[in-house]
């Protein structure tokens, strides 16, 4: 006699009674520890913190710092929303809850270096419940001005440890959907050398799942098939990929920051910050979520740089640094295996 399989149990499903407090806990645990450690990196400025409260459920805490010895401006929010309007994001995937109240919550980050030389880089991990439904997102990236191999090497090999200590196909499967989400279509170019991006992770079905981001991803998904995971063993690699940033940006900026740069660096990186730009105000899910759910707009776009430029139809001169950034680090790579 044939014994048909027994499938995964949802009771493994099931989202703990102190959820929300529990990663509540933890988004604001991260932003605490990552303002320490770039308060450190800096040795000059501190973030000024400003506290809001949404009228309709939630708030938040947003710190800035800004005019550093390293830092020209940067951001790192933790907020929570609630209430019983759902945006039109997250209806037209899950239309099933129209009507449930939900809870969001999560920490993220922008923080844009003075020295050209030295990479803006962007955090973001956050966690959604609506009714029957919940999931974790996010993910971390890189955007250099100036392409040097050996940084995006020591940044991937450090989101893929906190990425293999949980699952082998992490790693693969989130590099790929996160080369393919931070990409300017408008541009034809990625806005940086990736990291890691995942959304909608509920322990169901496959790693990439209810998004049109990216077709690589989804056929690298399939071939990995389903894979059943508790809430716990998710929250747990959330944590992983929140607690790598310090050991993965901090060499970085360490390395670069005291490069000896003039007039045309400079000028260089205030015209790529326009691509940055012109990427969270056009396709950053993030931006559109915390517009639909009337977040405070401040905090929304501290994400944008304090000074950019741009040039109409401009393009570097071949056999430059700037060409190269264009034709080696907009472009996806595996920087895992970077040699020089």
């Amino acid at each position: 006699m044939t014994i048909a399989p027994v499938a995964p149990s949802k009771v493994l499903l099931k989202v703990p009674v102190d959820s929300k407090a529990r990663v509540k806990q933890f988004m604001q645990g991260l932003q605490d520890n990552i303002c320490q450690g770039l308060e450190e990196l800096d040795g000059k400025a501190t973030f000024k913190q400003d506290q809001w409260e949404r009228p309709e459920g939630g708030g938040g805490r947003s710190r800035v710092i800004t005019d550093g010895d390293y830092f020209d401006k940067g951001g790192v929010n933790f907020s929570e929303v609630f209430g019983s309007q759902l945006p039109p994001a997250i209806l037209r995937h899950h239309p099933e809850v129209a009507g449930e109240t939900f809870y969001a919550t999560g920490t993220s980050m922008v923080l844009h270096p003075k020295n050209p030389y030295a990479p803006t880089v962007h955090l973001n991990y956050r966690y959604f419940e609506a009714g029957p439904i919940w999931w974790f997102g996010g993910g971390l990236d890189l955007t250099p001005y100036y392409g040097f191999g050996e940084d995006a090497k020591h940044l991937h090999t450090t989101l893929k440890a906190a990425c293999d200590r949980h699952n082998p196909h992490y790693y693969p499967v989130f590099k790929q959907w996160c080369d393919d989400y931070f990409y300017l279509k408008h541009r034809g170019e990625t806005r940086g050398v990736g990291g890691i991006f995942f959304d909608y992770q509920n322990g169901e079905d496959g790693l990439y799942k209810n998004s049109n981001d990216s077709t690589t991803a989804q056929v690298m998904s399939d071939e990995v098939g389903d894979v059943p995971r508790t809430w716990e063993e998710i929250f747990a690699f959330v944590n992983s990929c929140g607690n790598s940033f310090l050991p993965a940006y901090t060499p970085i900026a360490n390395r670069r920051r005291n490069m000896e740069y003039g007039d045309r660096e400079k000028q260089w990186q205030l015209y790529r910050r326009g691509r940055y730009v012109e990427f969270n105000l056009v396709y950053d899910r993030g931006t559109i979520f915390g517009l639909q759910t009337n977040g405070r707009t401040e905090s929304i776009l501290m994400s944008l740089p304090p000074l950019v430029r741009w040039d109409y139809d401009y393009h570097p001169e071949p056999n430059t640094p700037e060409a190269e950034l264009n034709e080696t680090f907009l472009k996806p790579q595996d920087w895992i295996n970077w040699k020089a």
